[in-house]
Formats: structure tokens, C-alpha cells, sequence
């Protein structure tokens, strides 16, 4: 098969980065405060209360999960006698392979939920889409079973955002976009949970 060597036009790359950049910055600018500000709260209660918060998703969602977590386990929580507790459904491989082999992809989620959720818990879902059926399914159960729910959407916000009872939606058709703007969340609220400890905020990796 013949190799496609055409040249490619640095004009034609600015441009789509500029398109990119322009619909980045109008989203990040309808972002509501007042839906991330609520977040943080439901954060802290969790936290305060004792309980764990668990994230999921898929994909690049999955990876903002996992992203979350650390955040919380680690950025909010490091030298610290209050701390987060928060656990990435995503991240325990072994588990998670063996649901999905044996059970089907869409139990992956809701089948560890059926080990560690309590009512003092908060689940977190991140889905560009909002269908995602395994983040719903596991969403509809912890709904049910008492424990705090909040869903992280774009597009339509999907089933997921009717299921949930607290959310943050990206009203975006671009899933790159709807992921850019999940993860800045992430990073406000980890700063919203930083800021009045008492601490210095810049905590870096060396």
C-alpha cells in the first residue's frame, strides 16, 4: 500500500488549531461556578463524614477518573490529619479484566461498587457522551443503594445526567473539548480544596 506523502499546509494546521482553541476558551468560559463550587462541597462532606469517594469512566474519561483520585489521595491530602479517601474503579486491572471476561464490560463498575459502596460514599462518572452504559449502570446503583452520586457529561448529558442527582455538564458536541474541560474541573477543585488550609498551595513533584 502506497504511503500518502502529500505535503501538509502549516496554514491549514493553524487554522484547525485556532478553531480548536477559540471553542476551548468559550467553553471553559460557560463553565458554572456555582455546579463546581457545589462539587467541592460535596467533596468535603464526604470526606468528613468518612467515606470514600470512587470515579470511573472510559477511555479518556477513565483516565480523568484515575487523574481525580490521585488528586484527592494525594494533592488534598499529603501531611494532612483530615484526608480524602478515594478509590478509581478503574484502576484495579485484575478486577476489572476479570468482570469484563467473565460478566461483560457493562458489570465492570458496578459489580466493585457491590463490595465497598456505603450510604457515606460519593461515585463519581465522567462521560463525554453520557451513555455510557457500564458509568450509568454502576451510577443507577449507587443512587439506589443511598450513596451520593454526581455525574460529568458533555454533549446532552445522555442518561447519565438524568440518573445522577448531582451533576457538571459541558454543553459541548466535541468529546475532545468535553474532556479538556472535565480535567480543568478537576484541577479547580483541587485548588478549591486547597485554599484555606493554612498551606502552601504548590505542592510539586520533584
Amino acid at each position: 500500500m502506497a504511503i500518502d506523502r502529500r505535503p501538509v499546509n502549516p496554514a491549514d494546521d493553524h487554522a484547525v488549531a485556532a478553531d480548536y482553541i477559540a471553542r476551548l476558551k468559550s467553553a471553559i468560559d460557560a463553565l458554572s461556578m456555582d455546579d463546581i463550587t457545589h462539587v467541592a462541597q460535596l467533596l468535603r462532606d464526604t470526606r468528613d463524614q468518612g467515606g470514600t469517594v470512587f470515579t470511573m469512566g472510559n477511555g479518556g474519561s477513565g483516565a480523568t477518573a484515575s487523574h481525580m483520585a490521585g488528586d484527592l489521595n494525594k494533592g488534598a491530602s499529603y501531611g494532612r490529619a483530615l484526608r480524602f479517601k478515594a478509590v478509581c474503579l478503574n484502576d484495579n486491572y485484575s478486577t476489572f479484566a476479570a468482570l469484563a471476561n467473565d460478566h461483560g464490560y457493562s458489570e465492570v463498575f458496578v459489580e466493585q461498587l457491590k463490595n465497598f459502596l456505603t450510604p457515606s460514599d460519593l461515585v463519581i462518572g465522567f462521560s463525554g457522551s453520557g451513555n455510557s452504559a457500564n458509568v450509568v449502570k454502576a451510577m443507577q446503583f449507587a443512587r439506589a443503594a443511598g450513596a451520593q452520586t454526581l455525574a460529568v457529561t458533555g454533549y446532552n448529558g445522555g442518561r447519565l445526567r438524568q440518573c445522577a442527582a448531582h451533576g457538571v455538564h459541558v454543553n459541548v458536541d466535541d468529546m475532545q473539548i468535553c474532556e479538556d474541560l472535565h480535567m480543568t474541573m478537576v484541577h479547580v477543585l483541587l485548588k478549591m480544596l486547597n485554599a484555606n488550609v493554612g498551606e502552601a498551595l504548590d505542592d510539586v513533584a520533584i
